[in-house]
């Protein structure tokens, strides 16, 4: 079984300098839930840090994401959940 689940952007972003076309969304444990949903910010707020811990970038990045690329992420992370 695999931990990660590579997402190939249709928008490819840069941070740090460097391109990003692909992101690894590895799969969630119950320490990576508990600590998003103590963080303070809207649901939305704490998805995107889940979603960036998972990724192991910054929200910094998530942030810069096209929309279409994030629902690609909010899809593998709903997957993994099932």
């Amino acid at each position: 079984m695999s931990t990660a689940e590579r997402i190939k952007l249709n928008f490819p972003i840069e941070h740090d300098g460097l391109p990003i076309n692909e992101i690894a969304l590895r799969r969630p444990t119950v320490g990576d839930h508990l600590a998003a949903q103590k963080s303070a910010g809207t649901d939305a707020e704490r998805e995107i840090r889940l979603i960036a811990n998972l990724a192991e970038l910054p929200p910094a990045a998530i942030h810069q994401l096209d929309m279409k690329d994030y629902a690609q992420l909010q899809k593998v992370l709903s997957g993994f959940l099932q």
